[in-house]
């Protein structure tokens, strides 16, 4: 009987080990499992217990799963420490910033080749200074995966995952990219849950999805899963570029289904194969337009958009004005308001006004409207027929024709372009100009001869991919890097030095930082003093006001800090809100908040502006902006 026993136990502890995968993970925490982003700061003891329950969470979802594993905080890690483990988890930054551009800092080296799996926005965080495609598009991800692709390794072991499918209705928001790039969503579609909770409902990190635009325009990526959210049904929730792997949900395991607990092992397993990999293409310039752009343009310039756009103006009037009158009979009944619905009072809502089709064409296209007119049928031609033809513009958002292959009559994305360049290299004068451009516009080679040029070309055809978010480039499939073609310094190189003059200009806004604030003191009439802040918003841009319960967007919040002897004087005023498709109302051009104060006394007045900037087809990260000013 012992020696029976003996042999059970033996057995059991052989299935035990064989549970365990034998891999070196290391986790890199210090995030907390609460949301704190866009939300008034958190209490730092309740913030350090977070961080530590969800490091200590992992920590023991890992250990159960895997031999080898390690569990440190962002800011004692060093990039040379995943050198030594099969697999990195990001679910902090490596290193803290105070700065408002901390997250545009450069965590990792851009030629880091370690395996690692990013948690939600440390995708961005981390991975935007080195190219990563999986950016933020927004941070709306939450708790159902869908359009997953079944036969993924992921989904199929070692770790066995059990999806319990359901079908669920399409979201909303996803209707309104539909109309945009011409497809047809259904009603419902197949979805599976990842976590139990919903994070803008409880308070816990939310998680993130990427652009799907231009994503799997290189070898180097695939969409694995698309997820329940506030963007466009492909909008990426779990993905992968080069060695870094996107997991855009943020539910630490505990919270976890256990298909999901599965997937997420399962992941991590995946990944060990792409360790000393790196992107080939890099996608430098997260705004950058891809064609589906040209897409978008085309439906913007059609009836169908400016009719649309009516009808919402109209149903945001009708939705606002029923929320005045049930804020001011709640008033004349003696009950106390919120904040919010103070807000909704100091809106100025006028019935809107129609607009003709003329108009809306021609704010919205000036250039093209001088040619066009109001004639919809020539902008979707104008756009058809110059598709093959667009690149971005020097700051990457805009679109607009290359000239030279025009021209030619050969599209960009077709490598004949190359092959033609090269011809007219070879021609010498006028057409050499031509050659030379177009190779170096396209390319990341710079060639002395026309037979350098060709040498290349012929050597690396078969296996020669064009990106768009990979900055409109012909790349090699390649990580071998004695071959020419894929070094991005290249560009670095060949940018103008910024002047480091002392005369800086007043901040202006553009696409990379569409939002400028301004803060100063100004005296009234009456002998008070007021604070003013004025935000100017970059053309297709906007800020968010009042946000709909069901969206998942980021106010705008301001906080005023008073310094002994001052207090506030009334409310604190807003500029004019714009109308969306919800109860949600942006800030968009200039606008000033202005908040009177009175009292005596010398100090600091402390002004903090929280925001988030969207556009039409992305959000950015949220900022926080903080000015001093002296009284």
């Amino acid at each position: 009987m012992k020696r029976i026993f003996s042999i059970f136990i033996v057995i059991m502890m052989a299935i035990s080990c064989h549970a365990k995968e034998k891999l070196r993970v290391l986790y890199v925490g210090g995030t907390p499992d609460i949301n704190t982003i866009g939300t008034p700061p958190v209490d730092s003891v309740v913030l350090a217990q977070s961080i530590r329950e969800r490091s200590n969470d992992f920590s023991r979802f890992l250990k159960k799963r895997f031999t080898h594993v390690s569990a440190i905080n962002g800011k004692d890690y060093t990039p040379e420490m995943s050198k030594s483990y099969d697999v990195t988890i990001f679910d902090g930054k490596p290193k803290d910033s105070s700065s408002d551009d901390a997250l545009k800092t450069s965590l990792l080296p851009f030629d880091f080749d370690c395996a690692a799996i990013l948690i939600a926005e440390m995708s961005e965080v981390i991975g935007n200074s080195i190219g990563s495609k999986n950016d933020w598009f927004c941070l709306c991800l939450d708790n159902y995966a869908l359009g997953w692709k079944k036969d993924h390794p992921i989904f199929n072991g070692p770790f066995k995952v059990n999806i319990v499918p359901e079908i669920r209705p399409i979201p909303k928001t996803a209707n309104e990219y539909s109309y945009i790039y011409g497809y047809t969503l259904p009603l419902e579609t197949e979805m599976w849950k990842v976590h139990e909770s919903t994070g803008y409902e409880n308070g816990q990190r939310i998680g993130m999805v990427s652009r799907p635009w231009g994503y799997t325009d290189s070898p180097d990526t695939e969409i694995i899963s698309g997820g329940q959210c506030a963007k466009s049904i492909d909008a990426i929730a779990i993905g992968r570029h080069g060695n870094l792997f996107h997991w855009g949900f943020a539910a630490k395991p505990s919270d976890m289904t256990d298909a999901a607990q599965a997937t997420f092992a399962n992941a991590i397993v995946y990944m060990k194969d792409f360790n000393g990999q790196h992107p080939i293409a890099r996608k430098l310039n997260e705004n950058i337009a891809t064609r589906d752009n040209v897409t978008a343009a085309k439906y913007y310039a059609s009836r169908e958009c400016w009719k649309e756009m009516e009808k919402t103006n109209m149903r945001f009037y009708l939705s606002m004005d029923s929320l005045v009158k049930s804020v001011k009979a709640k008033m004349d009944a003696g009950k106390e308001i919120t904040p919010m619905e103070a807000m909704t009072l100091q809106m100025p809502l006028q019935k809107p006004q129609p607009i003709p089709f003329s108009k809306y064409l021609k704010d919205r296209e000036p250039e093209l409207y001088k040619i066009f007119g109001d004639d919809e049928t020539e902008y979707a031609r104008y756009y058809d027929k110059n598709r093959p033809y667009f690149i971005p513009d020097k700051d990457g958002y805009r679109l607009e024709i290359d000239q030279e292959a025009r021209a030619l009559g050969i599209a960009n994305n077709d490598i004949r372009l190359l092959d033609k360049a090269i011809e007219l290299l070879e021609n010498g004068g006028d057409d050499a100009v031509i050659g030379r451009t177009l190779l170096e516009r396209y390319t990341l080679c710079r060639f002395a001869t026309p037979a350098e040029w060709k040498t290349w070309l012929d050597a690396n055809r078969d296996r020669m991919f064009f990106t768009e978010s990979g900055g409109w480039l012909w790349l090699v499939d390649t990580l071998d890097p004695t071959i020419p073609g894929n070094d991005y310094s290249v560009l670095t190189a060949c940018t103008t030095p910024v002047s480091t003059e002392s005369n800086v200009l007043p901040e202006a806004t553009d696409r990379e930082n569409p939002v400028a604030i301004d803060a100063y003191l100004s005296d009234t009439t009456d002998g008070e003093k007021e604070v003013v802040l004025t935000m100017t918003v970059h053309d297709g841009f906007h800020t968010y006001a009042i946000v709909d319960s069901n969206d998942p967007f980021i106010p705008t919040e301001i906080d005023i800090q008073l310094p002994d002897g001052y207090k506030k004087h009334g409310e604190l005023i807003t500029p004019a809100q714009s109308p969306s498709a919800t109860a949600t109302t942006y800030y968009t051009g200039s606008g000033t908040f202005r908040q009177r104060i009175s009292g005596e006394g010398k100090g600091t007045i402390i002004c903090k502006v929280s925001y988030q900037a969207c556009d039409a087809s992305m959000c950015m990260p949220p900022v926080t902006k903080t000015f001093n000013l002296e009284i």
